[in-house]
């Protein structure tokens, strides 16, 4: 029985670590890290992951590091194994591909030169002084050796083909002690024993303590941070984990001012920023520039990239519609900030996000009017009178600005408000959109907009109709229109009237839906579609009476009820039945803005950039002379009369085939001898 042969445990250690298997089973592991995280976007916010992969994969993810996988202790911990591995790889293989290389294996005997497949000879000797000028046209380098009457010419060249894998292994290390010193490596250690700890609360970014801010001395960094024009800022916010790390810059960052170029579509073209940077005691200026995507401008070893651009926090001017009452008041404000705000008798803030001036939409198909309450028969056969091609149709639809209203239970409603009116063959409409939740998509009102292009004679309608004092009079009108013949007795007046009446009430309590609820629980089914016909005539005429009504008591002309005063008053009907579920009764319509720009950088410090970048011309090095150096040697030995000449090379092809002949028909007397 064999008895297995004891392997100190740090023999057996060095032995696995400097195996190729070894560093191969890491390099495939680095390799799939590697393509997650290519695929995977790294580095964002958590609550972004949360959102795309939901509560079981977030757990699952967030764990191993998925979301930042090039600076995961483990990515970080493969590399140092690598580095290890491939330095004792080379450690171990290096004296043997050193004296390979030195080695003219001038001991060679004719028995193993006979038995090489390329090998030839013949009778005579060759002039050595003409052998020698031929290998040296060659390229060959030699040594010579004499002995027992026997002389051996040991020739080679392109020997230092072995110096690829040396080449290959050595650039594979210098990548990833790059990669580990972009990696942060010394903060990675510092959080693990707990020195560094990641901020998670929302503070000024001056309020963070020590524990969470790194100084600006820190060897590597890449951070970022959004400055409005004018604005400047001497740190910058790494994301870690679900929180962040204040990284202090050696300077002070100022954006003068901010350009952005756009295709005839609105898509940006082209944006870049003028910077300064100052210095952080005396304020002076170190130098200044413009940088563009993929452009930076490097400073104290810190390269600034232009990253993204956005609202930098502008003045805001609304018309603030009341719409139960249809007063109007004057409010400013500005985007990306927040304010109280009471409506009727409950309190709100304002939320306001980031204003654009650009908006890129498919205009195609009509939009959506409601995005909680399905649309009624009602409401689908008034829209399907006046409703427009759904053809592929983008159009800018200028600056708009979104914000929320959050009731004092936190509860908020997002809105997504235009400036400019939409043209819809010819009749204008302000676009408004509203959600509950930010999983949903906004679901858009128009509002049709007067000959003055004002919303001024919608919220009058609006305010009328709504108004319970103003229906007897419009029932009365509308009654009075459909008897002015005198066809029908005075008792078909008033229950005509009275439906008239009615009609209105029901629309006042919530729209179409409410009135197609009233039909369902008041009429047999059998009945209920043409009474809803006549119930959604009876609703047209009296929105003609009610816009009458409305302009008298404004002192205003009466309509003149032609096609496009006609579709106003439909649209508005639309309009205003799609309001009912428009959240708190207010509508902010936005009347002006002052503009002002921000900028998005990235400040990186990268030190082992420029290692890398060595690490990767010794990986073209190395594939060069492992590939397309091929490394030949000849042996020729002449001895008792004849003389014996044979060739090896790492690669054999026609092409070597063809050298052998040459070297061979060049080197042999004319006589010719055995060939192989």
């Amino acid at each position: 029985m064999k008895t297995r042969r004891y392997i100190p445990f740090r023999h057996a250690l060095y032995d696995l670590l400097s195996s190729m298997r070894f560093a191969i089973s890491l390099l495939v592991v680095l390799s799939i890290a590697s393509i997650i995280g290519t695929v995977l976007k790294q580095n964002e916010p958590y609550s972004n992951y949360h959102f795309e992969f939901g509560d079981f994969w977030f757990s699952i993810f967030e764990p191993i590091g998925l979301f930042d996988v090039y600076h995961a202790g483990w990515f970080l911990g493969i590399l140092g194994f690598l580095v290890v591995s491939l330095s004792l790889c080379i450690y171990r293989h290096l004296p043997g591909f050193v004296r390979e290389i030195k080695s003219y294996r001038a001991s060679a005997t004719a028995n193993s030169l006979q038995l090489m497949q390329h090998h030839a000879s013949g009778a005579g000797t060759p002039d050595q002084a003409a052998v020698l000028a031929h290998l040296k046209t060659a390229g060959f380098r030699w040594k010579i050796r004499d002995e027992d009457g026997a002389v051996l010419i040991a020739a080679k060249r392109g020997s230092w083909q072995k110096l690829g894998y040396f080449f290959a292994h050595s650039a594979m290390i210098v990548i990833f002690v790059g990669g580990l010193m972009d990696g942060n490596l010394p903060l990675k250690i510092r959080e693990l024993f707990g020195n560094k700890v990641a901020e998670t609360r929302d503070l000024p970014q001056s309020k963070v303590p020590p524990q969470s801010r790194l100084d600006a001395g820190n060897g590597s960094f890449r951070g970022n941070v959004t400055l409005a024009e004018g604005g400047g800022a001497d740190v910058v916010f790494i994301n870690s984990g679900n929180g962040y790390f204040v990284q202090e810059l050696p300077f002070v960052l100022k954006l003068k001012q901010f350009h952005v170029e756009h295709y005839s579509t609105g898509q940006p073209k082209k944006f870049a920023s003028d910077i300064e940077v100052l210095d952080r005691v005396s304020g002076k200026r170190i130098t200044s520039g413009t940088v563009e995507v993929n452009k930076p401008l490097v400073v104290d070893g810190v390269a600034i990239y232009q990253s993204s651009f956005g609202d930098g926090g502008s003045g805001l001017t609304f018309a603030r519609w009341d719409l139960a009452t249809g007063q109007k008041t004057a409010l400013a404000g500005r985007s990306q900030a927040a304010q109280a705000i009471r409506i009727g008798n409950d309190d709100y803030t304002l939320e306001t996000g980031d204003l654009r001036v650009f908006n890129i939409e498919n205009m195609g198909k009509p939009a959506a009017q409601t995005s909680t309450v399905a649309v009624s028969q009602l409401e689908q056969t008034l829209q399907s009178a006046r409703s427009v091609k759904a053809d592929h149709n983008l159009r800018n639809l200028g600056p708009s600005i979104q914000f929320k209203l959050r009731d004092s239970a936190g509860q908020a409603t997002e809105y997504l408000n235009y400036l400019a009116p939409f043209n819809d063959e010819g009749t204008l409409y302000l676009v408004t959109g509203m959600r509950r939740a930010v999983s949903d998509a906004f679901a858009f009102v128009r509002i049709p907009l007067d000959d003055a292009a004002e919303v001024d004679t919608f919220q009058r309608l609006r305010a009328t109709l709504l108004d319970a004092k103003n229906w007897p009079e419009i029932a009365r009108r509308t009654a009075d229109k459909a008897f002015k013949d005198g066809a029908f007795s005075a008792t078909n007046h008033r229950e005509f009237q009275a439906v008239a009446q009615n009609v209105l009430q029901q629309f006042a309590l919530g729209g179409f839906p409410a009135l197609e609820r009233f039909l369902d629980a008041k009429v047999p089914k059998e009945q209920r579609q043409n009474v809803a016909q006549t119930y959604l005539k009876i609703l047209q005429g009296a929105a003609i009476d009610a816009m009458e009504l409305a302009q008298q008591r404004a002192g205003l002309p009466t309509l003149t009820m032609d096609a496009a005063h006609y579709r106003f008053l439909m649209d508005s009907l639309v309009a205003n039945s799609a309001l009912f579920d428009y959240g708190p009764p207010v509508y902010l319509q936005p009347t002006g803005f002052t503009e002002v720009k921000s900028s998005g950088f990235q400040l990186t410090r990268s030190p082992g950039k420029n290692i890398v970048y060595l690490g990767s011309i010794l990986l073209v090095l190395g594939i060069f002379c492992m590939f397309y150096v091929r490394e030949e040697r000849l042996w020729l030995r002449m001895a008792g009369g004849r003389t014996l000449i044979a060739m090896s090379s790492n690669r054999r092809n026609r092409d070597f085939d063809r050298e052998f002949e040459r070297h061979r028909d060049a080197l042999l007397p004319q006589e010719p001898g055995d060939a192989a």
